[in-house]
């Protein structure tokens, strides 16, 4: 019994011994490693692109974004100043039709572009990961008014390429319809976007992330060049005044619309009519009254 003890405790000696002198790493085999070395690298920001940009009004701005090892993670764009998500993974969410998302397969850049950049638009914008928690790298928009820069060369226009507005250049809509636009160019644009053309109400680019809402832009190519339909649900009546349709390669048509507050455009030419009709003959009538005095003296 005492022999079998003891050899039974030097059987557990060695077992320990050999298996303290095992690394930590396995036993060598094939697939086998530590914990760390199998874990995925997090995503990361490669910082190497500026954090302030600066922009010209009128022109394109490209704010850098290159994410790492994001895997199956998503990059997104976000507006600080109204917390906007404008653009997630390849897709866009605004229907402001000057953002799109630059990421050339299988690069690791997520660069926001903005065409025609307006004064609106300067500000902190946000590229996210979304791992848990987020992370986000900022980056300011400058952007410069053009008349405060030196002039640069406008895109050339052909004097034959024009932009026209479908219908009269009186567009009449009722309270609370939908104001519809559609622009027609005679060219296409160069590089084709939906950006190419320009919507202004008076002297602003139309927005369409205002508060307002329910303004849409829908622009298709065609073979004989590009069209543009603005879409403007609930008309109130601040909606009425000037509608310019400005392509990037051709020159503009405006016309004006009027929101009506129950009144039919009819009905005020009717009226209208009516009253030069009643002031004519008021007026014939004063002559009438005149020479009558006259002869009888």
């Amino acid at each position: 019994m005492t022999t079998k003890m003891l050899l039974s405790l030097l059987l557990h000696c060695f077992c320990v011994a050999t298996t303290a002198s095992i690394p930590s790493g396995g036993l060598g085999l094939p697939g086998a490693g530590s914990g760390e070395s199998l874990r995925p690298e997090r995503p990361y920001f490669d910082d190497v692109s500026p954090r302030n940009v600066s922009a010209v009004v009128g022109q394109a701005a490209v704010l850098r974004c290159r994410a790492k090892h994001i895997g199956n993670r998503t990059v997104s764009w976000m507006r600080k100043r109204d917390l906007h998500i404008l653009t997630s993974h390849i897709f866009t969410y605004t229907g402001d039709a000057r953002f799109s998302v630059l990421h050339p397969e299988p690069s690791d850049d997520w660069d926001l572009k903005i065409d025609y950049v307006q004064p609106r638009d300067a500000g902190v914008y946000e590229c996210q990961i979304n791992t848990e928690p987020k992370i986000n790298m900022a980056v300011m928009l400058n952007v410069e008014d053009e008349s405060l820069t030196p002039a640069t060369q406008a895109p050339a226009r052909s004097s034959a390429a024009a932009a026209t507005i479908w219908g009269s250049q009186d567009v009449y809509v009722k309270k609370g319809s939908t104001i519809s636009l559609t622009c027609s160019v005679n060219v296409h644009s160069s590089p084709p976007s939906s950006a190419s053309v320009l919507w202004y109400h008076g002297n602003s680019v139309v927005d369409f992330d205002s508060p307002r809402g329910g303004i849409s832009l829908e622009t298709e190519k065609t073979e004989g060049g590009t069209t543009s339909k603005l879409l403007v649900t609930k008309a109130a009546l601040t909606d009425s005044g000037n509608y310019t349709c400005v392509p990037n390669n051709a020159h503009p048509a405006s016309v004006s619309v009027h929101v009506l507050n129950g009144e039919h455009p009819a009905a005020m030419q009717t009226s209208n009519r009516a009253s030069s009709y009643l002031t004519s003959q008021l007026s014939c009538a004063a002559v009438t009254y005149l020479l009558s005095s006259m002869a009888c003296r």
